[in-house]
């Protein structure tokens, strides 16, 4: 199928799924087909729909994420009018390597979320089997425009697993790199610490072409790795064939996890040991701690990061008397402006970071988050390329660890709404780790029978399993991924 056919049925897609809410604003049509054609004849070898390459593809991208032709508004109503006069690096280079930009996708307001429905647009979601699915969090409006083909890739953030979980439960890929390898210039941010920019496809090849084009420095974005550190991770050619040790982490192997999911990770393990892979159950027992220490991090780098738009130096200005006090105008603005769980953790960030709290809180958090990276360190092969002093691995290590993605399958909207936030925050659980730690870590859906048609989709048995390497290990991560991916399509 040539580049104009495919991108002229991912346009009849925006319209056909539009009830799903993937996106919030669309670029004009007919633009972005001439855009398409005019690609196709200026390289037409690039017609293989099958190609890595993002030239003449249609991208979404996350509506976190500046751009210049479109509107930027982080899903919130503090910024519904927001217009940046720029395009965030990511973007840019996005738009260097030929990549059209189809449209800004729908997300929990500022990131904030596990199942989309926190937005002020609306929520997005899936429909499966009748009944209407959470599309996870916050990446998923980006998860569902890729799921159901209204456009090639997409980008979306990941804090604390806002990409893999989304991932996992729209049955797409979702790869979140080493942190500081992609730019974070133009990111409407959330946690810095913790932010990445993501990607999504339908397969880890379209994934894969996409990191290629973002993994630069950016000098203009001071978390970006600079070249000198660049030159320290490990030098990895893509295309596999190497045996890996993979670690099998006992600590995510909880009460909760679901049937499903459990059988879908036995049968991951089995296909890749298929593959002449091996085998090593580890130990991270400060993961148990990992999500407390993320919901402690999180909302205080959010209190502060958030505390800028207030109607007067940021954001939309509620409506009032002139003349008001501007603590009135603040908390007015603010009020309106800002959804509940918006507000609810930049109370929960502002406690922490209160001088009353902050020593019990703030700083066991940050304690905690080191344990959780020594965890990783400790059970790696390679050592960390970030840290002077390495610790010694009990044994030879592993190269890479296979876990799920989320406890459960993707639950009905009408079971989560009216939850309570805390069992949202626990669908966080496999993902937050790796965030803490910065490593890269990829969501591949996996099925938990063998020899399933496609069509059976709306059966519900898909998962996400996530791989997460050592820092810099991410071909290592996606070259593992597309052994995985492979083995798991679905039979004839």
């Amino acid at each position: 199928m040539s580049l104009l056919r495919h991108a002229e049925r991912q346009i009849a897609n925006l319209g056909k799924y539009s009830h799903l809410n993937a996106f919030i604003n669309v670029a004009d049509h007919e633009s972005v087909l001439a855009r398409v054609a005019a690609s196709a004849e200026s390289s037409p070898s690039t017609d293989n729909v099958n190609a890595r390459s993002p030239f003449g593809r249609l991208i979404a991208i996350k509506d976190n994420i500046c751009t210049a032709d479109l509107p930027t508004t982080a899903a919130s109503g503090i910024l519904k009018l927001l217009k940046s006069p720029y395009d965030a690096t990511v973007v840019k280079q996005l738009r260097e390597a030929g990549a059209i930009t189809v449209g800004k996708t729908n997300l929990d307001e500022f990131g904030m979320g596990s199942h989309n429905l926190h937005s002020h647009f609306g929520a997005s979601k899936l429909v499966r089997g009748g009944e209407e699915r959470s599309a996870g969090g916050s990446s998923g409006g980006s998860a569902v425009a890729v799921a159901t083909g209204q456009c090639w890739a997409a980008l979306g953030t990941d804090t604390g697993g806002s990409v893999r979980l989304p991932a996992a439960y729209t049955r797409t890929v979702g790869f979140k790199p080493s942190y500081g390898l992609l730019s974070r210039w133009g990111v409407i941010a959330y946690a810095n610490s913790l932010d990445t920019v993501g990607i999504l496809g339908q397969n880890v090849e379209s994934v894969e072409g996409v990191f290629d084009s973002l993994d630069f420095y950016d000098p203009q974005d001071p978390t970006s790795l600079p070249p000198s550190t660049r030159s320290r991770l490990p030098k990895q050619g893509s295309g596999g064939a190497k045996t890996l040790k993979i670690g099998v982490p006992m600590d995510y192997n909880i009460s909760t996890l679901d049937a499903t999911v459990r059988k879908a990770w036995l049968r991951s393990l089995q296909l890749l040991q298929a593959r002449g892979h091996t085998l090593h159950t580890v130990r991270l027992p400060a993961t148990q701690h990992a999500l407390s220490a993320y919901y402690v991090l999180a909302p205080a780098e959010a209190s502060s990061n958030l505390a800028k738009y207030d109607g007067i130096r940021y954001g939309s200005r509620a409506e009032g008397k002139d003349g008001i006090p501007d603590s009135v105008l603040f908390a007015k603005t603010r009020g309106e402006g800002f959804g509940p769980e918006v507000q609810r953790r930049i109370l929960l960030g502002a406690f922490s970071l209160s001088a009353q709290a902050i020593d019990n809180y703030f700083i066991q958090a940050q304690k905690v988050r080191r344990l959780v990276q020594q965890d990783f360190d400790n059970v790696f092969a390679t050592p960390n390329p970030l840290m002077t002093s390495q610790p010694e691995v009990d044994g030879e290590g592993v190269d890479v660890l296979l876990c799920p993605t989320a406890p459960t399958l993707a639950p009905k909207l009408s079971e989560i709404k009216g939850q309570q936030p805390l069992h949202a925050y626990m669908n966080d659980v496999f993902t937050v780790p790796a965030s803490l730690a910065g490593l890269p870590a990829i969501s591949v859906p996996v099925h938990a029978d063998e020899g399933v048609k496609a069509a059976t989709e709306e059966a519900s048995a898909w998962s996400g399993m996530q791989i997460i390497g050592q820092y810099g290990d991410d071909r290592v991560v996606l070259d593992l991924a597309k052994e995985l991916f492979e083995s798991a399509s679905p039979g004839p």
